[in-house]
């Protein structure tokens, strides 16, 4: 008897032993994404409203409608997409259900292809208003045309992600029971040609857009060499604003670099893994999980973009840029003034020179007009 209660107890112990360790291990497990889902939510709301509460020009303009729209996309995305995950890290039945799998795998779907068509559809915003500025004007591109462009977007990726849930491919819980994904591995036709398709277009989105922004950066750089030599004089009320306005064209090229930069770094890797399992390059659940764990990790990232490159902090950085390169007494002159008088700004810094004269041979935005009134006066300043 004594024996056998030692070994009832032994193995009581052990299934306490055996709980406490899995409970360890879902708490650790779980801090993960409730700290991406606190990151997303609150860097997206702040970025929205620092978005809102930026100058009308701004927000009447393409570009920041789109912007905007990218932020509330990432909010959205993190906001329906982490509870699902926090609660099935909590009960693990919970993506064994088919139809919550099914809307978590539409999720993820939907919004990482929809953030890498908004990014390409930034890039192609900025390469007509730079490279080819009489057809932005002509198709009359924005914070209107935007919208409908926003709309579009999230209609057609809205029917393209729901073919899965109408037979066409098959949702499934991934091997670490902790997502859903559409059956990458299968051979049925159907869904593996939507398989190979949700991959190419994402791969012809990420490679658009950076031939986009290749394209608009050369352009600048094109800018920069042909007007280094003719400085813009202060009597020109017209290209005294150009001037202005190329600061902000260089904001927005910097906010759409760096922001395409983390949006196709942390897309590719989902792409590439989409590829491998369709083709059965290599089989590694390791890998998958990790592919989807750094596309979480965008909408964390890119708001701290649009709050860090804001535009009283971008001026800052254009004055401290400009300071420490200047080599003339006029460097001690404030750097919001430097945006007002490009002809004090002659120094050999590189790039304080391509912010200072990106915009010259362009085409001002669509929200600005002249008038006959804006005749040119020595005595405007």
């Amino acid at each position: 008897m004594e024996n056998q209660n030692f070994t009832h107890g032994s193995a009581q112990m052990n299934e306490t032993i055996v709980q406490h360790t899995q409970a360890d291990r879902v708490q650790k497990s779980i801090a993960l994404p409730i700290f991406m889902f606190a990151g997303g939510a609150i860097g997206n709301i702040i970025a929205i409203i620092v978005l809102s509460v930026s100058r009308q020009e701004r927000k009447s303009s393409a570009f920041y409608t789109l912007v905007c729209g990218l932020a509330v996309t990432d909010l959205l995305g993190t906001c329906l997409a982490s509870p699902i995950t926090i609660a099935n890290y909590l009960e693990q039945h919970v993506l064994k259900n088919e139809h919550v799998c099914e809307f978590h795998s539409f999720l993820l779907l939907f919004f990482a292809l929809a953030g890498l068509s908004i990014i390409c559809t930034m890039a192609a915003e900025r390469y007509l208003a730079i490279c080819c500025p009489y057809t932005y004007h002509r198709w009359g591109v924005d914070r209107r045309f935007a919208q409908k462009f926003l709309f579009f977007i999230y209609i057609s990726h809205i029917f393209f992600c729901c073919l899965p849930t109408m037979g066409m491919a098959r949702s499934l819980l991934q091997s670490s029971n902790t997502w859903c994904f559409i059956d990458w591995r299968t051979a049925e036709p159907a869904a593996a040609a939507y398989s190979v398709l949700y991959a190419v277009v994402s791969l012809l989105l990420i490679l658009v857009t950076i031939a986009l922004n290749l394209a608009v950066c050369g352009a600048l750089l094109l800018m920069r060499q042909r007007t280094v030599h003719r400085p813009v004089t202060r009597t020109s009320v017209r290209e005294r604003w150009r001037s202005l306005s190329s600061a902000a064209e260089t904001q927005m090229i910097a906010v759409l670099v760096m922001t395409s930069a983390v949006v196709l770094a942390c897309s590719a890797p989902l792409v590439v893994r989409v590829f491998a399992n369709q083709f059965m390059l290599k089989i590694d659940s390791k890998a998958d999980l990790a592919a989807i764990r750094i596309a979480s990790v965008n909408p964390i990232l890119d708001p701290w973009i649009y709050i860090l490159l804001r535009r009283s902090l971008f001026r800052r950085l254009l004055g401290l840029s400009r300071r420490g390169s200047s080599t003339h007494s006029s460097s001690s002159i404030a750097p919001q003034r430097n945006l007002f008088y490009p002809d004090i700004m002659r120094d050999s810094h590189v790039f304080t020179q391509l912010m200072c004269n990106a915009n010259i041979i362009t085409q001002l935005p669509a929200t600005v007009k002249f008038t006959l009134n804006d005749t040119e006066s020595p005595h405007q300043t």
